[in-house]
């Protein structure tokens, strides 16, 4: 499902969203009762949409797959994690605003 440019991935879709993509990924690690996950959304959707072409952005409930919440050790959310060639090249924890997450991303794009 695609909300706003941000598709929701599982752990059965995993491998052929992310770690097979074309483009450089960045998952949100996130769960519907985390307040701070919530308020990444509009940020998640605005970066998605400027970043269309350039980058994927999707989300992976944590509490409905947790093979991948384990495989990759993620304990806080929310967790952002840039997938390139499908291996992880940046983890971030926390909400940040959109401008701080861009800048962050800036070298792995």
């Amino acid at each position: 499902m695609v909300i706003n440019g941000v598709t929701e991935v599982s752990d059965a879709d995993f491998a052929a969203e992310v770690i097979e993509a074309e483009l450089p990924v960045l998952v949100e690690f996130t769960a519907d009762w985390c307040p701070p996950c919530r308020q990444m959304g509009p940020v998640l959707a605005a970066v998605a949409e400027e970043e269309a072409g350039r980058l994927r952005v999707v989300q992976l409930n944590v509490d409905k797959n947790p093979d991948t919440t384990n495989a990759y050790k993620v304990l806080s959310m929310p967790t952002f994690m840039v997938f390139r060639n499908g291996e992880p090249v940046r983890s971030m924890v926390g909400a940040r605003p959109k401008r701080k997450l861009l800048e962050e991303l800036a070298d792995v794009l």
